[in-house]
């Protein structure tokens, strides 16, 4: 058996792939918000797909009969996937649990990096003690990425809490601070708030890497070149449509008091196989 495989067993080889507990990891279940969901990974049908998906295949290739679960639903700020996702990821007892939360929240102009991780670690607690492996995400470098470069200060200071809260309970971390492939636009959807299909396949990647387990891709890969560059006035133009199209209706969900996850349900509620 290859060292990867033995890592999803047993104490992992490296702190990269820390948060083992000792038993193979049979069940997984994801939490979090539409990062997690799949937004801008629509399959051919239209459901969805997404990183997490896309990680679940790439562990069950390596544990055939895992059981997955995905409860993320756009637009979540953390204390609702506190309230509504944590209690049953807690409740199925899962072997191993990816969290991403509290993006929504850094984004809003009273989010606090510093309360934030308060309670993330809240959770964390409760996922370790009731036996899971967790894998924790950082946030994205958002210097190129439009108006989020922004809140780039804030993100910076929650990635650093959340780093702190991995290695106190023994955590795997997905570092997507670091990713540079997700620095090119191609990463991104139309909305440029989600990533696109290739950006969520990078993401896999990263985090099949981060567990232990054997890929022959990398997610850092070179993109391959653009067929054409953007003019000035081209790109202007598309800048006007994206704000028109998603920044616009964005501000006024947000003025609402609306989300865009509001009265949606989880894709994938139960621990299923795949």
């Amino acid at each position: 058996m290859a060292d990867d495989e033995k890592n999803l067993d047993g104490p992992p080889a490296t702190s990269s792939s820390s948060g083992a507990t000792g038993s193979p990891i049979r069940s997984y279940v994801a939490i979090g918000d539409s990062f997690t969901e799949g937004v801008g990974d629509p399959g051919p049908d239209g459901t969805l797909i997404g990183w997490a998906d896309r990680f679940a295949v790439r562990l069950a290739e390596a544990r055939p009969g895992l059981r997955y679960a995905n409860l993320a639903v756009r637009g979540k700020l953390l204390q609702q996937i506190l309230d509504d996702q944590l209690p049953v990821a807690v409740a199925a007892a899962p072997d191993l649990v990816s969290f991403c939360a509290g993006g929504n929240d850094v984004l809003r102009p009273g989010g606090d990096p510093d309360k934030l991780a308060a309670e993330y670690e809240q959770a964390v607690v409760a996922l370790r003690g009731a036996g899971a492996r967790v894998m924790v995400f950082t946030g994205f470098d958002t210097r190129e990425l439009g108006l989020l470069k922004l809140v780039r200060g804030k993100v910076a200071t929650y990635n650093e809490h959340l780093r702190v809260i991995a290695a106190r309970h023994d955590c795997t971390v997905v570092d997507l601070w670091a990713m540079q492939a997700v620095q090119d636009r191609r990463a991104w959807s139309e909305d440029r708030l989600h990533l696109s299909a290739c950006g969520h396949e990078r993401v896999a990647l990263n985090a099949a890497r981060a567990l232990g387990l054997p890929t022959d891709e990398d997610p850092e890969a070179a993109w391959p070149p653009e067929a054409e560059q953007l003019s000035a006035a081209a790109a202007r133009r598309e800048h006007v449509q994206w704000a028109r199209e998603h920044l616009v209706p964005w501000i006024g969900r947000r003025l609402r008091g609306q989300s865009s996850g509001d009265s949606r349900e989880p894709k994938r509620p139960d621990l299923l196989p795949l």
